[in-house]
């Protein structure tokens, strides 16, 4: 993956968001061929000369110091993630980030903790969001219409992401389909923004560029957030809606895998219905092999 051309982008799309006026600017006169602010406005509100900045822009200029990264950050009004995704653009070579070029493992450690939740839906995801384990809940929960052991084996081995784009399952899952697509490409982005050179994140890129319109269109827009915390809104085939809380936790173990988990209000409808899916674990409906029946029952005509 070509980190300059990155690099390049993000600043594009976000002069892009930003007016001369916004910025307390007088427009520059003359026709603008292009939305918001230009090269050499940016320059002017960040203290670096249009021409150097021209160069950091297309690629030329490397080793921005942390004084020009800053001022950038301050004049494009970066978010906070945003901010360590243009340091991760810069300085792509950084000390102790390797590439992830071999398939990922679940400690079995790990593996134990989850199965040691059975009434928390868990999941262990690398950095691109392959699923390299999950406890029976975490499954009936995400991909019951899917083999349970996938995880196991790296070739079928299931990823949140490319489920939601090109699974019709997961899509009729997702009650708020849109609102999390673009929290998993933003999430993405800053994913392969600290790890540029994992080929598998430029491949699950490739994949998904090519296969869904609709992916193509939000990585267009660079769009940037850790999403570690948050909420979502599921209708399960089995039990119906469910509203839960996730956070993803990184696991202190050496490598760049986090420990996803979903749980929902006390005494609420969703904790009943999560409540109903753990009680089906242990009749045969969930993660033997019928829930996928059920899944592909509950598919909409039209959606394969």
């Amino acid at each position: 993956m070509e980190t300059t051309t990155a690099l390049g982008e993000f600043l594009r799309t976000r002069r892009a968001q930003l007016r001369p006026e916004d910025a307390g600017l007088t427009p520059y006169p003359g026709r603008r061929r292009v939305p918001g602010l230009r090269r050499e406005e940016l320059a002017l509100l960040a203290g670096v000369s249009a021409t150097y900045y021209t160069r950091l822009e297309q690629g030329h200029s490397a080793n921005a110091s942390d004084g020009v990264l800053d001022a950038l950050a301050r004049a494009l009004r970066l978010t906070g993630d945003e901010r360590a995704h243009l340091y991760d653009l810069a300085r792509p070579a950084r000390p102790g980030r390797t590439p992830q070029h071999r398939p990922a493992k679940a400690r079995p450690a790990t593996r134990q903790l989850i199965d040691a939740m059975p009434q928390v839906p868990a999941a262990v995801l690398d950095r691109g969001n392959d699923v390299l384990a999950w406890n029976a809940l975490g499954h009936a929960l995400l991909a019951g219409h899917l083999d349970p052991t996938a995880p196991d084996r790296p070739a079928d081995r299931p990823n949140l992401t490319r489920l939601l784009f090109l699974d019709p399952h997961t899509r009729e899952l997702h009650a708020r389909w849109e609102e999390d697509a673009r929290t998993a490409v933003a999430a993405l982005r800053l994913a392969v923004g600290r790890y540029p050179e994992d080929r598998r994140l430029a491949q699950l890129v490739g994949q998904l560029a090519i296969q869904s319109p609709e992916f193509a269109a939000m990585w267009a827009r660079h769009p940037v957030r850790d999403c570690a915390v948050g909420s979502k809104s599921f209708r399960h085939p089995l039990v119906g809606p469910l509203e839960l809380q996730f956070e993803s936790l990184p696991l202190s173990d050496g490598t760049t895998h986090r420990l996803l988990l979903y749980s929902a209000a006390p005494d609420s409808p969703s904790a009943a219905a999560l409540a109903l899916l753990t009680g089906t674990l242990g009749t045969g409906t969930a993660g033997t092999g019928t829930l996928g029946a059920e899944w592909a029952a509950e598919v909409p005509a039209g959606r394969e």
